[in-house]
C-alpha cells in the first residue's frame, strides 16, 4: 500500500533516557492497515535534525507519508511544526484542525497543540502529539481519509466525488 517514515522528537529517547512508546503505537497503527514502515527514527528537538530527516524521507527514499510525534507544544525545545514548515510546500490545515478538533471532546489542553502538516513533493507529512495516548487517538481518527488523501496526491485515483 503507502510507505511510511515515522520521526520521533525527544532529547531524552534520542539519548536513550526514555523508552519511545508513542512512535510504537503509530508503527503498530499502520502496520494494521497495511502500511509499510520503511524508517523509523528517534531524534533529539533540534530543529536542523528534524529538518534534514523529513527531506531525506521525502526527496531521498520517496515515501507516501511522514508521521511525527513529540515536539508540537509549548516549551522551548519543541521544534517540530517548525522543522515541518520548513520543508513543506503546501500546507494541510484541515488534518491538524481535524486532530484538534477531535482531540478537544476528550481534553481541553488540545488546543496548545502546535502541530501541523503539509506536503513535499508526493510526501505528506503530519505531526502528531508526543503521548502514546493521544497518537492513538489522533491517528485512529484520520488515517482512513489519510488514505484517500495519499491515493489523490499518488494519482492512484482521480475520483473525489461520492
Amino acid at each position: 500500500m503507502f510507505t511510511v517514515g515515522i520521526i520521533t522528537s525527544s532529547d531524552k529517547g534520542s539519548k536513550g533516557e526514555r523508552e519511545d512508546l508513542s512512535g510504537k503505537v503509530i508503527k503498530e497503527i499502520v502496520e494494521s492497515k497495511g502500511y509499510t514502515v520503511s524508517k523509523y527514527i528517534v531524534l533529539p528537538d533540534d530543529e536542523e535534525e528534524l529538518t534534514s530527516e523529513m527531506i531525506k524521507m521525502s526527496d531521498d527514499l520517496k515515501l507516501d507519508l511522514i508521521l511525527t510525534t513529540g515536539g508540537t507544544g509549548f516549551s522551548k525545545s519543541d521544534v517540530t511544526p517548525e522543522a515541518t514548515r520548513n520543508v513543506v510546500t503546501k500546507l494541510t490545515p484541515g488534518i491538524s484542525e481535524a486532530i484538534r478538533y477531535y482531540s478537544l471532546s476528550i481534553t481541553k489542553r488540545a488546543m496548545l497543540s502546535r502541530a501541523i502538516s503539509g506536503i513535499r513533493n508526493e510526501t505528506l507529512i503530519v505531526n502528531l502529539p508526543g503521548s502514546p495516548k493521544a497518537v492513538r487517538e489522533s491517528l485512529d481518527y484520520i488515517i482512513d481519509a489519510l488514505d484517500h488523501g495519499l491515493e489523490i496526491l499518488k494519482n492512484k485515483t482521480n475520483e473525489c466525488a461520492r
